[in-house]
């Protein structure tokens, strides 16, 4: 049994929706999975769900912020038996053009934070998704009507509150489509296990070149995220 996944193997289904607050992996079980989907993991209060989706087997377990605190889970659940994992969380939006609510599919996920780095025992890397998954991710978003859909690289940062006026703008000229902690160590971890993963985000925030930052109402941020996460649990059992 892993130390911080509390579970056999046979809890967790080969499909796992990775969100990082335990709040909202509750409010997915509950809203998106079959009614018989039960608790299978409470450690640390990183809640973690099993059940299924229109009949097919998927679990849905919190990775806490951050590369360290996700990759350790992001192992245990191939410990597990976890075959593919798909994020579903926020992100804050980098280009012009972009809105609030809008969805980001990240094809590849720049490691900003060194903890993915250190992982994959390279200077730099830009770890990718899989593509067939970040495939139907796109058509499904764009097939449900869910507003603006982005697809390309990401940046994954280790600071929240980054002190860096200019980062921002460094990411933008790279072409980042937006920013978020947690994607890089898991398309890292994926490629060295062998496992599929694909991150899908909402866009929460929008960033300015000057450091400045827009956040999106409690309101339509769960309307975008609601949108998002159904995606995410069709894509997950695909």
């Amino acid at each position: 049994m892993p130390i911080h996944l509390r579970a056999d193997e046979s809890d967790y289904a080969p499909n796992v929706l990775c969100p990082g607050d335990p709040v909202r992996a509750q409010y997915i079980a509950e809203t998106f999975f079959d009614s018989d989907f039960r608790q299978v993991n409470a450690e640390r209060g990183m809640l973690g769900f099993t059940g299924t989706f229109n009949g097919e087997p998927i679990s849905v377990q919190s990775t806490g912020m951050g590369s360290p605190s996700a990759g350790i889970i992001f192992e245990e659940l191939i410990m597990l038996g976890a075959k593919r994992l798909v994020r579903v969380g926020t992100c804050g939006g980098l280009q012009v053009g972009m809105n609030m609510g809008d969805t980001v599919i990240g094809i590849s996920a720049s490691a900003d934070d060194s903890t993915p780095l250190r992982y994959a025992q390279m200077s730099g890397y830009a770890p990718s998704a899989t593509f067939t998954l970040a495939e139907t991710a796109a058509q499904l978003s764009r097939e449900s009507g869910a507003g603006t859909v982005h697809t390309g690289a990401i940046v994954t940062s280790g600071i929240f509150y980054d002190p860096d006026p200019d980062t921002f703008g460094r990411w933008k000229r790279l072409g980042h489509l937006g920013v978020e902690m947690e994607a890089a160590m898991m398309y890292t971890i994926a490629a060295v296990k062998g496992i599929e993963a694909l991150a899908i985000m909402t866009v929460s925030d929008i960033l300015g070149d000057d450091g400045s930052t827009v956040r999106i109402s409690d309101e339509d941020l769960k309307a975008g995220v609601d949108r998002m996460m159904q995606i995410g649990c069709h894509v997950a059992v695909s």
